[in-house]
């Protein structure tokens, strides 16, 4: 059996597995965050369940690496898994690529190009302003001078960064928080293009379509 059959028959395998635990680590980390004095117990049963998810990414990756035999070429031609693995907020995004690769081994999508680059667009906009929001809303809510103390606070800077307004009620004091403010700015700026880009391509297919409709009898 090639290299090519044993990494598709892994990865089919943990699809499943992958998508359950990136939803878990969300969970598990919004509950840690927003979860106000909750008993320490649960906490640190929410930090291990943090941990064991990151495990599960950590054997996944190291399996297809080894299966894969490109050896160092991997971490290049496997971005997002590797981005995945080093920058643990980006994981739910993982429900996305699942999502995709179940439709594609269904044979012909059921959207049209456009939709499901929308749809795509959509689902990762919401996990990643969700996930951000909690990221910086731990790092800014104790912080001194910070305008974020609540999570509304958080989501609302997400949106309105998400969406290129940057109002500036809201806005993130620590080094930290202004490093993740710098990632989700990069984030709402690709997938605002995408959408942008994707519903102006189904214009112009629509009009294209419209122009070449002949009229009746001729």
């Amino acid at each position: 059996m090639d290299d090519d059959s044993r990494t598709a028959r892994w990865e089919r395998r943990m699809e499943i597995p992958l998508s359950v635990a990136s939803m878990v680590y969300l969970a598990s980390y919004a509950v840690r965050v927003l979860a106000v004095g909750l008993p320490r117990g649960w906490l640190d049963l929410c930090l291990a369940v943090t941990y064991a998810t990151w495990a599960v990414f950590v054997v996944d990756y190291t399996v297809r690496w080894r299966l894969s035999g490109q050896g160092p070429r991997f971490v290049r031609t496997h971005w997002l898994d590797t981005i995945v693995l080093l920058l643990p907020l980006l994981r739910p995004l993982r429900v996305v690529q699942i999502y995709q690769r179940v439709q594609d081994r269904r044979g012909k999508p059921r959207l049209a190009l456009q939709a499901r680059v929308m749809f795509y667009a959509g689902l990762s906009t919401v996990l990643l302003g969700f996930a951000g929001s909690l990221a910086v809303y731990q790092q800014e809510r104790y912080a001194p001078g910070a305008t974020m103390t609540t999570f509304g606070d958080a989501l609302w800077w997400a949106c309105s960064t998400f969406a290129t307004v940057g109002y500036g009620d809201v806005v993130p004091v620590t080094p930290l928080g202004r490093v993740i403010a710098v990632g989700m700015m990069a984030g709402g700026l690709a997938l605002l293009g995408a959408v942008t880009g994707s519903f102006s391509s189904w214009l112009l297919q629509v009009f294209a379509r419209e122009g070449d409709e002949k009229p009746p009898g001729v």
